[in-house]
């Protein structure tokens, strides 16, 4: 969390909190009513501050207000920084993949050090390569070979999503 939202908590704790202004879309943009965010420097203010409560609603820290976020599937989106390198939406490195997942949509989601995250579709066709098994089979078996670690891909309905990670998707 920055420095100078520290400091606005400190000076005015009891700021109602904020929601259905922010939303986080399926190929990790912020967005408002009025649509994306464009600016790159406000874009990377909230993703330093943007964390969960212990209920799994996520949140973005707007100095003393906590401005909720809607999730469009997940709370992280998940890009190739590079062909061998995954990074968050906020920017962080992924250094570790824990879990992978496909949902019926043909999505996938993969566990890392910063939680759940859905991998932007643009990125999809290049981690299908990296996808080996009966894809086309709703039970066939499939393991992620990524950068020499193999995880079996289970299967996910994607309603079951927020519940099994222990997120909210549109918090009230």
């Amino acid at each position: 969390m920055d420095e100078a939202v520290r400091q606005a908590l400190a000076r005015w704790p009891s700021v109602p909190d904020c929601f259905g202004w922010l939303h986080l879309s399926r190929r990790g943009e912020w967005q408002l009513p009025e649509g994306p965010i464009r600016h790159a420097g406000l874009a990377a203010f909230i993703g330093r501050n943007y964390e969960a409560d212990a209920g799994g609603r996520w949140y973005f820290q707007n100095g003393p207000q906590r401005v909720f976020v809607n999730l469009a599937y997940t709370p992280i989106v998940l890009r190739l920084a590079s062909p061998e390198h995954l990074q968050t939406h906020a920017g962080l490195p992924v250094e570790t993949l824990t879990e992978a997942w496909l949902d019926e949509e043909g999505s996938l989601l993969l566990g890392s050090e910063h939680g759940i995250g859905l991998l932007d579709d643009r990125d999809l066709a290049a981690m299908a390569a990296h996808l080996v098994g009966e894809l086309e089979q709703p039970d066939g078996p499939v393991e992620l070979r990524w950068n020499g670690l193999r995880l079996p891909v289970a299967r996910i309905a994607r309603a079951d999503v927020p519940a099994r990670f222990g997120f909210v998707s549109q918090p009230a």
